[in-house]
């Protein structure tokens, strides 16, 4: 039975204004239009926007969703499969992420102690949240070439972005400017232009201005340690005035 775009909008929890959208840029229009105008939804479409919810769920962005269900040999069943995998390691994720919290409420309260290491388990930093609005302010070709970079990055490489935003997190109520915050700032300046792309001063200190102005970038940044969004933008800044050309 075909349902109208309200109903449809109901029963799964979105707003009207998404599924205009998702038909508006060709991801997901209507079985059919009537003369009068309504959108008629098909159990096809229910399904497709069942796989679109799960990729977004899993921040794949609309673009890149809607190359992969356009493709000739896109597979549902497969695609689900899929969904299920990349669903248990996140789950698998959270639990680390909830075990970390459980431990470092004991750690606060003296019940136990916590080693540096244990306090950043099941943080993961290899995805990134943004890349679709990264996709619109720098293009597709930045950003596949960031993403091929970090793909092929070694455990070792990862380790060292790790290392660094913890021994940032652990000078953060350092002055951004001293010598101890300048070493490790530049460890990071060195980092990002090693494996994720090229980085003048300029772009270094633009970065650091994100951190701060968008508050998504502060409260993941700040997971390491309250604070440290600010201090990194002053110590970015500070490094790239420095290092102008």
């Amino acid at each position: 039975m075909a349902m109208k775009v309200k109903e449809l909008a109901g029963l799964v929890g979105i707003s009207v204004r998404t599924l205009h959208y998702y038909d508006e840029i060709g991801l997901l229009s209507p079985e059919e239009t009537t003369d009068s105008g309504y959108r008629l939804y098909s159990n096809e479409n229910l399904e497709m926007l069942q796989q679109i919810l799960f990729f977004r769920e899993l921040d794949m962005p609309l673009k890149e969703i809607k190359q992969m269900i356009s493709s000739t040999s896109f597979d549902k069943q497969e695609a689900l499969r899929q969904h299920q995998k990349m669903l248990l390691e996140k789950r698998s994720q959270l639990d680390k992420l909830i075990n970390t919290v459980d431990k470092s409420i004991k750690h606060m309260k003296g019940e136990i102690q916590m080693t540096d290491k244990e306090k950043f388990e099941g943080f993961d930093f290899s995805q990134n949240p943004y890349e679709e609005e990264a996709r619109e302010r720098w293009g597709d070709k930045a950003v596949d070439e960031s993403k091929a970079k970090v793909a092929g990055m070694s455990k070792d490489a990862q380790k060292i972005v790790s290392d660094i935003y913890i021994k940032l997190a652990s000078i953060r109520n350092a002055s951004p400017e001293s010598e101890e915050a300048q070493k490790a700032i530049k460890e990071w300046y060195d980092c990002l232009n090693n494996n994720f792309g090229t980085y003048s001063p300029e772009a270094f200190k633009g970065l650091g201005q994100m951190y701060v102005d968008d508050q998504r970038f502060t409260k993941n940044i700040d997971q390491y340690g309250d604070g440290l969004a600010k201090f990194m933008c002053d110590a970015m800044g500070h490094f790239a005035d420095a290092n102008k050309n």
